[in-house]
């Protein structure tokens, strides 16, 4: 993937996040006069809305770090073993950090 197509996605992706994390990170839902079983399915939504802000939130920082190894001229290659970053893996995953070997040892060691 040529780094201007990279810059576009990757750009794309980041404010689409920001946009994700801005209307999930809306005011919470208030729980006033409702009933117990009410109060149980806003906290349930309340942890559902936090799971998906922590999950963004990881994908934005993934975006802008690949961001930066664009501007570094690091982009496509491995961070841990320097190898080259598959393309199918960049179209993907335009924000990819790892080949798919290291990516799969870390996640095993998780």
């Amino acid at each position: 993937m040529d780094d201007a197509t990279a810059r576009t996605q990757l750009e794309s992706m980041l404010a689409e996040l920001d946009r994700s994390i801005r209307v999930l990170r809306g005011d919470p839902v208030t729980v006033g006069d409702r009933s117990a079983a009410d109060a149980g399915s806003a906290l349930t939504d309340a942890d559902r809305r936090q799971a998906m802000i922590d999950v963004a939130t990881r994908q934005r920082t993934a975006v802008v770090d690949a961001l930066k190894r664009l501007d570094a001229g690091d982009y496509g290659r491995c961070v841990d073993c320097r190898a080259p970053v598959p393309e199918g893996r960049l179209a993907a995953r335009p924000e990819a950090a790892r080949c798919v070997q290291c990516q799969s040892r870390r996640e095993r060691r998780r």
